[in-house]
């Protein structure tokens, strides 16, 4: 198997739209880590989670909404509270995974509803990710019950658009999709602990409080708002790995103007309880909060339903 996987991984999701493709999913993943893709870098994805994870449980209380300057742990904790009340905002995305020896980037750029949970993406896949030189930039519309992808590629027409059951993926579209959702991202950080102010900085010209720490996933299952507990909940199900390393920027309003989180992810049949396990890193980027969102759900014709090739 092509150890190129972060590319892959935005086709893989198509392949979540039956349970039985979803455990294929998982033992995709898991054999990927057995032949050793990434084992260098994976290793220090994994290290920086040991070491973060030491110390108390985070708090399972969820937080109010309101920002604590001398608290860096509500005030991470509250940054979804604050997203929601920002409304909306333009997002640009990284997903970075390792691949024997050097890092596979998939990027991705749009805005997002955070009131509504849903928004529009554009990913852009490595040169030669998906099989050929090049491949057509990748549409997805994320709502908090399904992942829709244009031009996905492998067996799909040129413009019809795949349907993911969410629920129905092993890892609740936390990687699959080749970008975070980026409520779930901050839904995540409910579940922060052992938080630590790394200090002061600017932004893309915003001053910031950079902050690091160490998110639960079944715990943020626990405390996360309605649109996100059901995806969490299959993440909690599905990584074998729990802990999720972070950083994170806010602005003096409390609302996230970055966030990075470092998934070690691999089915909890032995794969990343083993050490093996994949090393992913996603990263958004907010900004433009307020930002006009606005584009048409697919119905119908629009929708394939037909036979879909996975990738390879």
């Amino acid at each position: 198997m092509d150890c190129k996987m972060v590319a892959a991984m935005s086709l893989w999701a198509s392949t979540g739209v039956r349970t039985a493709a979803a455990g294929r999913l998982r033992r995709t993943v898991t054999a990927a880590a057995a032949a050793g893709c990434a084992v260098a870098l994976v290793a220090g994805c994994v290290e920086h989670g040991a070491a973060a994870d030491s110390g108390p449980a985070a708090a399972e209380a969820r937080p109010g909404g309101a920002k604590d300057a001398g608290d860096p742990a509500a005030a991470v904790r509250a940054a979804a509270d604050a997203l929601v009340r920002a409304g909306s905002s333009l997002v640009e995305t990284s997903m970075r995974m390792a691949s024997g020896g050097t890092w596979v980037t998939v990027t991705g750029s749009g805005s997002f509803d955070y009131a509504r949970r849903q928004g529009e993406l554009t990913l852009v896949l490595p040169r030669d990710a998906a099989g050929a030189e090049e491949h057509k930039p990748v549409t997805e519309l994320l709502t908090s019950g399904a992942l829709y992808m244009k031009d996905r590629g492998a067996g799909v027409p040129a413009g019809k658009w795949v349907r993911v059951d969410i629920a129905s993926l092993p890892d609740g579209n936390l990687v699959t999709g080749g970008a975070t959702d980026p409520l779930a991202a901050a839904e995540l950080l409910r579940a922060a602990g052992q938080v630590v102010l790394v200090g002061a900085e600017t932004l893309h010209g915003t001053a910031v409080r950079h902050l690091r720490g160490v998110a639960d996933i079944a715990r943020a299952a626990r405390v996360a708002g309605p649109g996100a507990q059901g995806a969490l909940a299959a993440a909690a199900r599905g990584f074998a790995v729990t802990r999720v390393p972070f950083d994170a920027w806010l602005d003096a309003e409390g609302r996230l103007r970055r966030v990075t989180e470092h998934f070690t992810y691999g089915a909890k049949d032995g794969g990343a309880a083993m050490g093996g396990g994949v090393g992913v890193v996603s990263t958004t980027d907010f900004d433009g909060f307020g930002a006009h969102v606005s584009f048409v759900m697919p119905q119908g014709d629009d929708i394939w339903t037909g036979k879909i090739v996975s990738a390879s």
